[in-house]
């Protein structure tokens, strides 16, 4: 795909934005802000338009999927928005039995396990997700110059839910599969490295102007382990959305060990958690990408003095970096009061105005 035929996917009007800018390594206005999990738990009017809905079935709703995109957007001025979903929705898309229990997570009725398994993961079509392509087409019309971000679970993260039943504290199956029988453990990724590709490119197609691959679990792996057995999968759902022009984003928890092998993977934006300075990081990651991050989430709930302290930190850190998104480290705490958020991203404008 060329960026000629790619170039009318993502809104022309956000591609002078400074998130976009930060993406691509370009001087911006400001430091640009968006959190991870900006829209959910935290804001008592996601709570109130998700009353009596299962997770899952909101993320089938159109219409409440725009809105609630568009919470954290009007009341927090982030420079990004971030499509609201789950990393299971295109697990589920495709058949398997699965449900998000309130307080649990992700459990899956029947893990996978076996080679035979592997015939329950069919391709993922545009037709399976079709409330994705309206609600992403809805978003963008609404947010006009805000750039929307597109989201999936990294193949690891999908792989470890499925073959553990659910979350789960040390990965026992998960390792124990790919210690134990390396080829179907690469199969199985490979599966989901293209099923996750799928998704996103659909995201993509209807107006996405970024995506960011999220690997929750992957920093339980130590990095030879990581290299074998996760990296070409992460590489090839990178590679898969490479001809679209639009940036890539690569966050994962607990990676501090990993930043330069997941730069390797293929993204443009590599995130980094509370745990390494960005200074640290960029370091570890190499020239040539923009960084994503890194104030603690649970520093929010400290006094806005802290906060701020915490938020200058960040950015001093920062200041050499051709490419800097401010972010947390991880998501947004559910208990964080709005008005942090709100303050954090306004004081980081103010900090960053050139």
């Amino acid at each position: 795909m060329t960026d000629q035929q790619t170039a009318s996917f993502a809104p022309e009007s956000t591609r002078e934005s400074a998130f976009l800018k930060a993406c691509r390594r370009e001087p911006v206005p400001h430091t640009p802000v968006w959190f991870m999990r900006q829209a959910g738990r935290s804001l008592p009017e996601y709570r109130k338009v998700r009353e009596g809905i299962a997770m899952l079935d909101s993320c089938m709703r159109p219409e409440l999927v725009t809105e609630i995109t568009l919470q954290p957007v009007r009341r927090h001025h982030v420079d990004a928005a971030i499509y609201f979903s789950d990393i299971v929705v295109p697990l589920k898309a495709i058949g398997i039995d699965l449900d998000i229990k309130p307080g649990v997570g992700p459990v899956v009725a029947e893990p996978i396990r076996t080679r035979a398994d592997l015939a329950r993961l069919r391709d993922l079509t545009p037709e399976d997700v079709r409330y994705v392509t309206e609600a992403v087409r809805m978003l963008t019309g609404e947010l006009g110059s805000t750039p929307l971000i597109g989201f999936a679970g990294a193949p690891f993260t999908l792989a470890s839910y499925l073959v553990e039943g659910g979350p789960s504290r040390n990965h026992e199956h998960t390792k124990a599969l790919m210690y134990g029988d390396p080829q179907l453990w690469a199969d199985l990724l490979d599966r989901l490295a293209e099923i996750t590709a799928s998704f996103l490119k659909v995201q993509i197609e209807a107006g996405a102007s970024a995506v960011q691959l999220f690997d929750s679990w992957v920093g339980a792996l130590a990095p030879a382990d990581y290299r074998r057995s996760v990296m070409p999968a992460s590489a090839k759902v990178f590679e898969a959305v490479s001809g679209y022009g639009v940036p890539r984003i690569h966050f994962g928890v607990g990676t501090g060990e990993l930043l330069g092998l997941m730069g390797e993977a293929g993204a443009d934006v590599v995130g980094v958690d509370w745990r390494v300075p960005l200074d640290e990081g960029a370091r570890r990651v190499g020239p040539g990408k923009a960084l994503q991050g890194n104030i603690d989430p649970a520093v929010l709930f400290a006094p806005r003095e802290a906060v701020e302290a915490k938020a200058r930190e960040v950015l001093d850190a920062a200041a050499g970096l051709e490419g800097h998104i401010f972010n947390l480290g991880h998501g947004v705490l559910p208990n964080t009061d709005p008005e942090a958020l709100t303050r954090l991203v306004e004081y980081v404008h103010e900090q960053t105005a050139r």
